[in-house]
Order: C-alpha cells, then structure tokens, then sequence
C-alpha cells in the first residue's frame, strides 16, 4: 500500500491540474463569444440616411489610364468616416492628398482585377487602407465606387 500511494498522489494531482486547465480554457473561450456578441450586436446598428450622409464624403471625377494603359477608368467614389469631424478633416485634404493616391493605385491596378465584384472589393478595401495612413487620423471607415466604367480603347 505504501508503494501505491505516491502514484495515486501523482494521479490525482494530474487529473485535478487536467480540470483547472480546461475551466480556465472554458472561461476564456465563454468570454471571447461575450466580447464577439457585443462587437456585433454594436456592428449591427444600422444608421439612418442622415447619418450616412453626414459621414460620407465624394470624389466624382477620377479618369485614368489602368496598367494596362489600353483600359480607360472613369469611376466616383463614396468614402465613409467614423464621424462628422472627420469628414470635415476629409473634404479639406481630399483633392491633394486623397486623389493622387486613388490615381496612383487605380496606374498600378490591371483591368482584370476590376472586372469583378470581388475584384471591386478587394480594390476598395486596399483604397481604404492606403488613405488610412495618409489621414492624419486613420478615421475612414469604407471606400465603394458609386460609378464605374471600365473602357478598352
């Protein structure tokens, strides 16, 4: 008996150890879902029309040669900010720093790439982060075309 009771101390500090590790996991993974709940419950708050338009700023006259300079893009594109402020800071900078990034990028895009809706996605979601680290503070919530043509000559 003597010799069986390190192994059965051994075997129950084991299993009480095995038990702490998987509450602590469970906690920890019940408070990750908690926390993803709450972002998306407050993701799902829809805005009103009044809102959007009072974060949302335009660029309506980009023209431009693509990579593939036989492709010809005149596109507008809307931009949602996180506030009204930001729009403010947006609007005064938009034609000298924001326009020639959007050019820039759009000269190293090939039309294939725009030529879907994923395309178009990935375009935009590329768009925002480039304009994100040229704002004084990264503040843009969104960038989508509200025109779009794509024209080969």
């Amino acid at each position: 008996m003597k010799k069986m009771m390190p192994w059965i101390a051994m075997s129950l500090l084991a299993i009480t150890l095995i038990a702490v590790v998987v509450f602590v996991f469970m906690q920890t993974q019940n408070g990750n879902n908690a926390d993803a709940h709450k972002s998306a419950a407050v993701v799902e708050k829809k805005k009103t029309a009044d809102e959007i338009v009072e974060v949302t700023s335009e660029i309506t006259d980009i023209k431009t040669n693509l990579a593939d300079t036989n492709h010809i893009l005149q596109a507008k594109l809307s931009f949602e900010l996180a506030d009204a402020k930001s729009k403010e800071d947006f609007e005064k900078i938009k034609e000298i720093t924001v326009k020639p990034i959007i050019i820039q990028t759009l000269a190293d895009t090939q039309p294939e790439e725009l030529k879907t809706a994923k395309g178009r996605s990935d375009f935009n979601t590329k768009l925002t982060e480039l304009i994100n680290t040229a704002l004084p503070e990264p503040k843009l919530s969104s960038t989508s075309f509200t025109d779009f043509l794509l024209v080969s000559m």
